[in-house]
Parts: C-alpha cells; sequence; structure tokens
C-alpha cells in the first residue's frame, strides 16, 4: 500500500497540499518541439502579402455641402435612418395613439379637459339649427 491509499483511507479524500506539491515539481515549460510546431502552424495561418497598385488622389474638388454633411453624420445608411425616424416622428405627432395620450397624462398629472376648450368663440351655434 502506498503512502497515498493510507492517507486517503484515513482522510476518507484527497490531500490538497501532496498534490499541489505534485504539480510545482513538474516542468511548466512546454518542450522546443511543440513550441515550433505551434510557431510553423501560426505562420501557415497568417495570410500573405498584398500588393497594392499605385494610388490615385482625387485633387481638386472636396465636395458641396450635402456631401460633407454626409461623411460627417455617416453616409448614405446614417441618412436613411434619420429620414426613416424624422418620418415616425412626424406620424406619432399628427396621429398620437391613444395610449399615448394616456401615458402622457398619468405621467405628467394633467386631467383631459378639453370638452371644455371653445374652439369658435364668436360662432353661434343657435344660428346653425333650424
Amino acid at each position: 500500500m502506498t503512502e497515498m491509499d493510507k492517507k486517503t483511507q484515513h482522510n476518507d479524500g484527497f490531500d490538497l497540499d501532496d498534490l499541489f506539491a505534485q504539480a510545482r515539481a513538474q516542468d511548466a515549460m512546454p518542450s522546443a518541439d511543440f513550441m515550433q510546431q505551434v510557431l510553423d502552424d501560426a505562420l501557415a495561418a497568417q495570410p500573405g502579402p498584398v500588393v497594392v497598385g499605385p494610388v490615385v488622389v482625387a485633387r481638386g474638388r472636396r465636395g458641396g455641402r450635402l456631401r460633407q454633411f454626409l461623411n460627417a453624420v455617416g453616409g448614405w445608411p446614417a441618412m436613411a435612418g434619420l429620414a426613416t425616424a424624422g418620418v415616425a416622428g412626424l406620424w406619432i405627432g399628427v396621429n398620437p395613439p391613444d395610449t399615448l395620450a394616456t401615458t402622457a397624462e398619468t405621467f405628467l398629472g394633467a386631467e383631459t379637459d378639453l370638452y371644455l376648450v371653445d374652439l369658435m368663440p364668436g360662432y353661434d351655434f343657435t344660428l346653425a339649427e333650424g
């Protein structure tokens, strides 16, 4: 019976100090062959050199204000998002859903007293009836 078996029977478990001592005794450095194989695999996975032709730079024309604005915003995709958000905001502002008014009233603590507003104060409704 080995010393480890005696400790296992005595403690009914593993002695962590012995396990840590065994781990410290092992060499932590990988072999040179393994490191060379890893390096060779890494070099093989890298892309090769890319040949680039001469760079042509257009001089003179910088673009108009619209082009500068588009470049500052992020191009046409960002402009499409801004246009969509603007149209959606206009639609919600013109034709708000009923829940939006109720939520705003609850949040702001206001009550709906629009039926008390006279939109045509000078008009006599008795003349319209016949």
